[in-house]
């Protein structure tokens, strides 16, 4: 198994770092994430910190209960006072592409009540312009897939259908996910406009003018916060 770039251990502690005591966050999902609930249930032993959150994703939840953080239901609060999450690309202007495991519509549901998202990355994930390198996923429902996928990929895209173990990939809401090759998001607004009105899709990964802080952690494990 290949071992994690220090960065991401390093930017994940550091917002975990960021949470106050008594205060319900939004918990987000990934390989970084994991060391975000690691740090927390540090906190919690040691600073006697009181936190609980609402989990983007079944394995996360799982996790979170594993190191006995409590954890709530999306529709058990109204507001979350933060959330914290990775991202898959950010560019200079912290638009983000996310859904890399498949959670973005859970992560955008949690995101949107947050008073701030807090996001966390290696330095490998700054880039200077999305979809360049990394897919982005979209999130459409089974039936009609032909179709819905042929209207994506008028967009300007390559699509290819997201597989796991040789059978699709299914998100926790049951639906499926396209992978798309974009030569470059020129226009990451406009694209996120034309994503959402198209008949199928339910959600993707663009994620434009959402992120608050971004918490990059490079390959010494120094971290710095882009405001």
């Amino acid at each position: 198994m290949t071992a994690p770039h220090p960065g991401k251990r390093a930017a994940a502690r550091a917002a975990a770092d960021l949470v106050q005591s008594g205060t319900t966050i939004g918990f987000g999902t990934g390989s970084t994430f994991a060391f975000v609930l690691e740090r927390l249930a540090e906190r919690m032993r040691d600073e006697r910190l009181v936190v609980r959150g609402v989990a983007t994703s079944k394995a996360t939840e799982d996790h979170a209960k594993k190191l006995g953080i409590p954890t709530l239901g999306l529709d058990d609060v109204e507001r979350l006072d933060l959330a914290i999450d990775g991202a898959d690309e950010v560019d200079p202007d912290k638009n983000l592409i996310k859904g890399g495991g498949g959670a973005h519509l859970r992560e955008r549901l949690v995101a949107v009540i947050a008073r701030e998202l807090v996001v966390i990355v290696d330095d490998s994930k700054l880039v200077q312009q999305l979809g360049r390198a990394f897919l982005l996923p979209v999130e459409v429902v089974s039936f009609g897939l032909r179709h819905t996928t042929r209207r994506v990929a008028a967009t300007g895209c390559e699509v290819q259908q997201r597989m796991k173990n040789g059978v699709p990939f299914v998100t926790d809401n049951g639906n499926l996910v396209l992978d798309c090759r974009y030569p470059g998001i020129n226009d990451p607004a406009g694209l996120q406009r034309a994503l959402d009105a198209l008949p199928g899709v339910v959600d993707h990964g663009l994620f434009v003018g959402m992120a608050g802080r971004v918490v990059v952690g490079d390959a010494s494990g120094s971290v710095r916060i882009l405001p």
